[in-house]
């Protein structure tokens, strides 16, 4: 197995392994009161994140557009992140 495709192998299971944080949480507390929607949407948000990470990788070779394209990468993750679970911004996305 290529190094690259265990790069790939390694996404998908940090998705997984994070995805895991806020099931086992929803088993002990109440504060944690996810439906199957905020799962399907932290999993595609956090695999397209680790995806285009990936091809940012794969594709560019100069390292300080790697750290720079990927740097804008992670902040739209928190962006959207944020955005989704308080509405900061009061788009309509966060139910505003």
């Amino acid at each position: 197995m290529t190094i690259q495709n265990k790069r790939l192998i390694s996404i998908v299971l940090a998705v997984v392994f994070i995805m895991l944080i806020p099931l086992i949480a929803m088993q002990f507390t109440d504060e944690v009161d996810w439906g199957l929607f905020d799962f399907v949407v932290a999993g595609v948000l956090l695999l397209g994140t680790g995806l285009s990470c990936e091809l940012v990788l794969r594709k560019v070779k100069d390292m300080d557009y790697q750290i720079g394209i990927i740097a804008v990468i992670v902040l739209a993750l928190f962006l959207i992140w944020a955005e989704l679970a308080v509405g900061i911004f009061g788009t309509p996305f966060a139910g505003s």
